[in-house]
C-alpha cells in the first residue's frame, strides 16, 4: 500500500519536530498509573487523526474541540452505501474443473485469468461504509484562548475540552451513552450569560437539513448507490439543543444560542437499516423517540448511567507497565518521542486505549467493529471500511476474550450467523456444495462471493476463520447453551471444505484449489495456488474444534469422524530449505517476489492458534522464528501487531518489545493514538493490545502461561483481571523481571497447569475457589 505525498509530510515533519521539543526526561515519577489512563493535547485537532474518539457501539464522533469553531464527524454503524444484494457468480461450477486442472498443471497465471473471467464475484466490489457529516457549532470570529486543555478520560469516555478566553473559562464535555443512545454535550462557563454559538450540519451526503423548531434540527437523507444503482438506506441525525438563560433562535439552516448560561447538545441518529435484507425500518421514529427519552433529563442523570455502563466493562481489566516522568506530557509529544525516551506507561495507555476502542465501536446489538472501527470521515472509506476476513477483522477481536470483554463478541458472533445464509448460497450457486463458505470480505449486506480480483479474493477461509472465534467464545465461557448454538456454523463450515477439497496429483494430500495464501505473490507471478499452509492449518482448527464440539454436546459422531479422517489427509506443516515455515505447499518461500511481505498468514498456526509452540513442536517453532526474520520487522501498522502477537508466543521479551516500539511510533500512531497503516485502520490498535496481553499471560492447551515475554523494559508491574480459556480469571504482579505473586479465580473448576518458565504446576480449583501462588526456591508455590 503506497503512502500519499501528505503522510509522507506528516511523518518527516513530526521527526523534525523532535529537535525543537525539551530535553527527554526519564527520571521516575510517583503519580499513579490510574492518573495515566487519558489522551490529553494543548490544542485543537487540526486534522482527523488528531481528533477524538467516543462511541456506544452504534453512534460514532469525532471531537476536534477548536475555540472558534468545533467539529463533531459523525457516524451510525449501518450506514453504508447500496442495498441488498447477492454476488454469487452462476458460472463457478462449470469454471472449477478448468481452474483446478491449471493449477495442479502449474499454469497458475492462466488460471488467475480465468478466475477473474469467470469465478468472481457480480459486482467485483463491495459497498463503503460512509460517514453522516459533521455536526459544527461556531462560537466566534477569535481563536485565541490560553490554559487550553483537550483530553479523552478512557475511564470515563468522556471528552472535555476546556480555555480561557476575554477572562472566562469555557468548559465543553461530551459523551456518547450506550444506555440512552444518543450523544450528549454540555456547554458551560464560570461566568453567566457567556454560552454563544450556532449549531449546523455539513455532509458529504445527498440530504437536506429542516429546522423542525428553534431547539431542534434535523439532517436526512439517502446512502449512496452501488454497482450503478440507488441506495436503499433512509438516515436521519437530529439534534436538539436545551439552553438555560439566554435565547434561542434559528439562522439559515442553523440553531443559534445567544447569551445562555449552560446549553446541552443532544443528536440522535439512525437509518432504515433492520437487518441484511431488511431496510424498512423508521429513522424518523427512532430518532424522535431516543430524543424524547433523553432531552428531558439532566446531564448528571444522563451521565451517571452512563459511566455506570462504561464502567462495568473498562474496569475488569488494570495494568502497570510502571511510570517515568515521562507520562506527564501531552499524548502527541509522547507519540512523537516515543522512540527515544522511556515511557512504559504509554505501553499501558496503548493497551487500555485498545480496550476502550473496542468497548466504544462493537457492543451487544450493534454492527461489528469494521476496517475503521466505527469512525469515518468519507463517504468512500480507506478499503470501503469493510469487514476484510484474512486477518483484519479477526485481529480486531484478538482482545475480547483474554482482556474480559465477551460480550463485545456478540456482533461477531452474529455476523458470521448471518454469513452463514448468504454463504450458503454462495456455496451453491459457486461450488456446487454443501455448508457455507465466506472469502475475503464482507459487507453490511453480507455478501460472500469473491471480490476486487482474483489475486486477492480467491480465497475461501474466511467463515472458516472466523468459526475459530465461535469457538474461542466457548473454550473461555464453557457455555454449553451458545455451543449448542453455534455448532450448526461449525458443522456448515465443515461441510463445504469436505465437498470442496480435491487430491493433490503429486502429494496426494486433499487441498484446496483454487485458493492463495492472502495477498501474496508467489515465483511464478501470481497467488493463485492450491492448498497453502494457512489454508491447511485453519482447517486442522475447524474440524478438530466441529469435532469436539460434537462429541461435547453428544452430536454426529458419524460426522465426527468424517471431518477427523479429512483432517489427517491435509498437507502437514513443512521446513523450507532456507529453515523457514512453508508459505506453500511447495517450497516456493525465497523465490517470492516480496520476502518481506506484510502478510505472515502461514504463521496462523503460531497465533492465533497454538498448532506451533516452543515446548509442543520446536522444530515447527524455530522455523517459525525464521520465517519471522525473514519478513523482517517494519510493516504496516496490523501487521506490526501480528508479528508482535508472534513473537510474544516466541517467548522473545526483548524482540516483541522493540516491534511494539514501532507500533507505538509516529509512523504507526497518530497524534489521537489511531492505528497509521497509513492511513487509519483500527486492527493495529487492537493487535497492539493483544499482543501485550500474550507477552503478560497465554492460555492454551489446558495451560496458563505466566510472563512469557516479559522485555526488561517493564521490570516491575501488574496486570488484574486477565482471562484464560476454562474460565479462569489471572491476577500478575511482578517486581525485578520476577513474578511476586499470581491470584487465579476457577468460574467452573476446571482443571489447567500453572507455567512459569520450566516450572509446571497443576492446578485443583474448585468452581468458584481463588488461590494466589508465589515462588519458594525458584518453584511455584500455593501461597494463600
Amino acid at each position: 500500500m503506497t503512502i500519499s505525498r501528505r503522510e509522507t509530510l506528516r511523518m518527516s515533519a513530526g521527526l523534525s519536530l523532535l529537535a525543537l521539543l525539551p530535553p527527554i526526561a526519564e527520571a521516575q515519577s510517583t503519580k499513579p498509573a490510574g492518573h495515566d489512563l487519558r489522551l490529553w493535547y494543548r490544542e485543537p485537532a487540526n486534522e482527523w487523526t488528531e481528533a477524538l474518539p467516543l462511541g456506544n457501539g452504534r453512534l460514532g464522533a469525532m471531537v476536534f474541540g477548536g475555540v472558534a469553531r468545533d467539529r463533531l464527524q459523525l457516524n451510525e454503524d449501518t450506514l453504508y452505501a447500496g442495498a441488498p444484494y447477492q454476488p454469487a457468480n452462476p458460472d463457478g461450477p462449470a469454471a472449477l474443473p478448468e481452474i483446478r486442472k491449471l493449477i495442479f498443471e502449474g499454469k497458475y497465471v492462466e488460471a488467475q485469468k480465468r478466475i477473474d473471467a469467470h469465478f468472481m464475484g457480480n459486482p467485483v466490489s463491495q459497498v463503503s461504509y460512509q460517514t453522516i457529516g459533521e455536526l459544527t457549532l461556531t462560537f466566534g470570529p477569535s481563536s485565541n484562548a490560553s490554559g487550553y486543555r483537550r483530553e479523552l478520560d478512557l475511564t470515563k469516555a468522556l471528552s472535555t475540552v476546556t480555555y480561557r478566553q476575554d477572562g472566562v473559562t469555557y468548559t465543553r464535555e461530551t459523551f456518547i451513552s450506550p444506555v440512552d443512545q444518543v450523544l450528549v454535550m454540555r456547554l458551560s462557563a464560570d461566568t453567566p450569560g457567556k454560552i454563544s454559538f450556532q449549531l449546523g450540519f455539513e455532509t458529504p451526503q445527498v440530504a437536506t437539513v429542516a429546522i423542525e423548531s428553534p431547539q431542534e434540527i434535523v439532517l436526512s437523507g439517502r446512502n449512496g448507490g452501488h454497482n450503478g444503482k440507488d441506495g436503499a438506506l433512509r438516515f436521519e441525525s437530529r439534534v436538539r439543543v436545551v439552553a438555560s438563560g439566554g435565547q434561542q433562535s434559528t439562522g439559515t439552516d442553523e440553531l443559534v444560542v445567544t447569551g445562555a448560561d449552560s446549553a446541552m447538545v443532544f443528536m440522535a441518529a439512525a437509518t432504515s437499516f433492520k437487518a441484511f435484507r431488511d431496510v424498512s425500518g423508521d429513522p424518523t421514529a427512532i430518532t424522535q423517540d431516543q430524543m424524547a427519552r433523553a432531552a428531558t433529563r439532566s446531564f448528571d442523570d444522563l451521565y451517571a448511567a452512563h459511566l455506570k455502563a462504561h464502567s462495568a466493562l473498562f474496569e475488569r481489566v488494570s495494568v502497570d507497565f510502571g511510570r517515568t516522568e515521562a507520562a506527564d506530557q501531552p499524548t502527541g509529544q509522547r507519540i512523537a518521542r516515543s522512540q527515544f525516551q522511556n515511557d512504559p506507561a504509554l505501553a499501558a495507555l496503548y493497551y487500555q486505549y485498545g480496550r476502550y476502542l473496542l468497548i466504544s465501536c462493537s457492543r451487544p446489538g450493534t454492527q461489528p467493529a469494521n476496517l475503521q472501527g466505527l469512525w469515518n470521515e468519507k463517504l468512500n472509506a480507506p478499503w470501503g471500511g469493510k469487514y476484510t476476513i484474512n486477518i483484519n477483522t479477526e485481529m480486531n477481536y484478538w482482545p475480547a476474550e483474554p482482556t474480559a470483554l465477551p460480550e463485545l463478541t456478540e456482533p461477531l458472533v452474529r455476523l458470521v450467523k448471518e454469513i452463514s445464509v448468504t454463504g450458503a448460497e454462495t456455496a451453491r450457486i459457486m461450488y456446487g456444495a454443501r455448508g457455507w463458505v465466506a472469502h475475503h470480505n464482507t459487507d453490511l449486506w453480507r455478501a460472500t462471493a469473491p471480490i476486487d480480483a482474483a489475486f486477492y479474493g480467491t480465497w475461501p477461509m474466511g467463515g472458516a476463520w472466523l468459526c475459530l472465534h465461535l469457538w474461542d467464545r466457548y473454550d473461555y465461557g464453557r457455555d454449553t447453551a451458545y455451543l449448542k448454538d453455534i455448532y450448526p456454523l461449525l458443522k456448515g463450515a465443515s461441510q463445504f471444505f469436505l465437498d470442496t477439497l480435491v487430491k493433490d496429483p503429486a502429494s496426494g494430500y486433499m487441498v484446496t484449489a483454487p485458493s492463495i495464501s492472502p495477498e501474496n505473490e508467489h515465483r511464478f507471478g501470481t497467488s493463485i495456488c492450491a492448498g497453502p499452509t494457512m489454508d491447511m492449518q485453519i482447517l486442522r482448527d475447524l474440524f478438530a474444534n466441529t469435532a469436539r464440539a460434537a462429541d461435547i454436546l453428544k452430536t454426529d459422531a458419524g460426522f465426527r469422524a468424517e471431518v477427523l479422517a479429512m483432517r489427517d489427509r491435509l498437507v502437514p506443516n513443512q521446513i523450507g530449505k532456507a529453515g523457514q515455515l512453508q508459505e506453500w505447499k511447495d517450497d516456493w518461500d525465497m523465490e517470492a517476489p516480496d520476502l518481506h511481505h506484510r502478510h505472515v498468514s502461514h504463521l496462523y498456526g503460531l497465533f492465533p492458534s497454538h498448532q506451533i509452540t516452543t515446548r509442543k513442536t520446536p522444530e515447527l517453532a524455530a522455523a517459525a522464528k525464521k520465517s519471522l526474520e525473514l519478513r523482517g520487522d517494519m510493516s504496516t501498522g496490523w501487521a506490526i501487531g501480528w508479528r508482535i502477537n508472534l513473537w510474544a508466543r516466541l517467548g522473545e521479551g526483548e524482540r516483541t518489545h522493540s516491534i511494539l516500539k514501532l507500533l507505538l511510533g509516529p509512523e504507526r500512531t497518530y497524534p489521537n493514538m489511531f492505528d497509521a497503516h497509513p492511513p487509519f485502520q483500527i486492527d493495529g490498535n487492537f493487535g497492539g493490545t493483544s499482543g501485550m496481553t500474550e507477552m503478560l499471560m497465554q492460555s492454551y492447551d489446558d495451560q496458563i502461561i505466566l510472563l512469557p515475554a516479559l522485555p526488561t523494559a517493564w521490570p516491575k508491574g501488574h496486570v488484574t483481571g486477565l482471562k484464560a480459556r476454562g474460565g479462569f480469571t489471572v491476577d500478575l504482579h511482578w517486581a525485578d523481571m520476577t513474578l511476586e505473586r499470581v491470584t487465579i479465580r476457577s468460574a467452573f473448576g476446571e482443571k489447567a497447569t500453572l507455567v512459569l518458565g520450566d516450572d509446571r504446576l497443576p492446578l485443583a480449583l474448585k468452581k468458584g475457589q481463588s488461590a494466589t501462588f508465589g515462588l519458594r526456591a525458584g518453584g511455584l508455590v500455593r501461597t494463600a
